[in-house]
């Protein structure tokens, strides 16, 4: 059972999903890692949601950034927000759609294209006291 499910709604964000893999491999923090589209696939990500046990949700997604208030509209569990960086906006647009969640479905959001703070909140809300030395 992972403690963390990275999402990504396309695999070009798959860097980003790797540096928070590292961070939490250096909490010794279990994760899933899934590429799923909040658009393109919404039956799957609803099936996915349904019979994941991750404690948390790290959600990464660009440009209109739907993925993190959907996953957080379908669970009570803790989603965390990474917005990526785009050719037109540079990010702007995925931070706002994901700082901005209606009442009652809360998004935590971190800096753009900032996975290793995703990962490193994560550890915070799972109580992880230690850290291994994790090389730059």
């Amino acid at each position: 059972m992972p403690q963390v499910s990275i999402i990504c709604g396309s695999s070009s964000d798959e860097d980003i999903a790797k540096k928070a893999s590292e961070v939490l491999k250096g909490y010794e923090i279990s994760y899933d890692y899934q590429v799923i589209s909040a658009h393109r696939d919404p039956d799957r990500l609803d099936e996915y949601i349904a019979m994941s046990d991750a404690e948390i949700f790290i959600c990464i997604a660009g440009l209109a950034a739907a993925l993190p208030g959907v996953v957080a509209s379908k669970t009570k569990r803790p989603v965390i927000g990474v917005p990526v960086s785009g050719k037109l906006m540079g990010g702007l647009d995925a931070l706002l759609s994901i700082v901005q969640m209606p009442k009652g479905v809360p998004v935590a959001c971190v800096g753009i294209d900032n996975g290793e703070n995703a990962a490193h909140l994560a550890a915070r809300i799972l109580g992880a006291k230690k850290e291994k030395k994790i090389s730059p």
